[in-house]
Parts: structure tokens; sequence; C-alpha cells
């Protein structure tokens, strides 16, 4: 993966270990912390320049979300993609986003519609390799509105906290060529079907898209064998 940019820099007003648990998240998920790499307790205190107990109680939060695994008196390591676990979490977002989907070609799909099409508007002004993040990011805020228009909401933070190994899987996949033109055809495909009131056709982009990444996971795992269980 691409070298990362650190920001270290903490907000002293805020609870130090929440931010340092959200700075270790962010990197393991773009995978700038790769699976297998040994994360140091003494330079992370070093690095942000705290005491050892908030890198403790940052790390037990890494190891409650399955990102890191702790060995006692030994390492703290960041997790391998668990293969297992993303599958369940594509079952939990189909059963949920497909059912979101069904309802918003009945409920208002032209204001849906006209909401989503400036979300994807954004998302192909950064379609390009130097801009990964940010597409990424913009394709969360896409399916975080499915589940506001279909009066959900409070099911998003949810499926995040499961989504955590498909969502690292999916990054790997992110950068091959041709899988950013997919997402967006396949969230434009959605779109369509939600403006036109139809479900079967809404419902079928949608679950073609979701099951874009595990679809071709033998081939993920070719590329980066050393990142993936399962």
């Amino acid at each position: 993966m691409s070298g990362m940019v650190r920001d270290s820099r903490l907000d002293r007003s805020r609870q130090v270990a929440l931010q340092i648990h959200e700075i270790l998240q962010a990197r393991i998920m773009k995978v700038d912390l790769a699976p297998g790499t040994v994360l140091s307790r003494a330079s992370l205190q070093l690095e942000f320049g705290v005491s050892q107990t908030p890198v403790r109680d940052a790390l037990m939060r890494l190891q409650e979300e399955g990102l890191v695994e702790v060995y006692p008196q030994y390492a703290t390591v960041v997790a391998k993609i668990d293969i297992d676990h993303a599958r369940q979490a594509q079952f939990l977002r189909l059963s949920i986003e497909l059912e979101a989907v069904r309802r918003l070609t009945e409920e208002a799909p032209a204001q849906t519609a006209a909401e989503l099409r400036e979300i994807l508007a954004r998302q192909k002004a950064v379609s390009s390799p130097e801009t990964y993040d940010v597409f990424d990011d913009i394709d969360r805020d896409f399916h975080r509105k499915l589940y506001e228009k279909a009066g959900i909401l409070q099911l998003w933070a949810n499926v995040r906290r499961q989504s955590v190994h498909i969502d690292r899987l999916r990054r790997l996949n992110l950068p091959m060529p041709g899988k950013m033109q997919t997402v967006l055809a396949d969230h434009e495909a959605i779109v369509a079907g939600i403006a036109s009131g139809n479900p079967g056709a809404a419902t079928a982009a949608l679950r073609k898209h979701l099951s874009g990444t595990l679809s071709i996971v033998d081939v993920i795992k070719a590329e980066y064998p050393d990142y993936i269980r399962g």
C-alpha cells in the first residue's frame, strides 16, 4: 500500500485514548498499518506523547473490534482480514439495504434519487488513484443516505461496527484496475432503479454492488496472501 502521512496531533480537550483509537483504527482500515504489523506500545507512547494508560485503552478497543490481536507479555499485532467475518457483515448489509432500497422505490423515489445523485457527482469527481481516501469516504456517504432516507439511520452505526473486515478487504480491492468505475456504475444503477420506482432493478443493482468484493476474494488473496485469513 502507499506510504502514509501520519498526523499524531491530539486535541487535549477530548479523551486522549479515544483519539488514539480513532487514529490507529483509521490507519488499519486504510491498510496503512498492514495485517501482521507489530504495534509497539513504547513507540506509540512516544509518537503521541502520552503515558501507557491511554495507549493500552486504545489497543483494548481495537482488540474488541477485531482489528488487533494482543499477545500478553509479547506483542500487539494488527489482525489479518477475516473472510468469514467479512461474509457475515456482507449478509447483514444485504439484509438491511435490500429492504431499504425496496422501500425507497415506493416512498419519495424522485427526491431520494436526487440526493443520491448529488453524492454520486461528488464521488465521480474524485475517482482517481490520488484520491482513494476521499472516494471511499463518499462511498460511505452514499450508503448512509440509503439508511437516512429509509428512516433507519440508527442501524447505520451498528452496521459500521460490524463491517471492519469487509471494509479492509474492499480497501485492498479499490486500487485494482476498473474497481472505482465499477462502483460508480453500480451506484448509478441503484439510483436509476430508485428513480424509476422499480424495486426489482434497484435491489438487483444493490445486490451486485455489495457482492463485488467478495466475488473476487481469491484474486485479492493471491495479491495479498499474508493479509487475509480464511
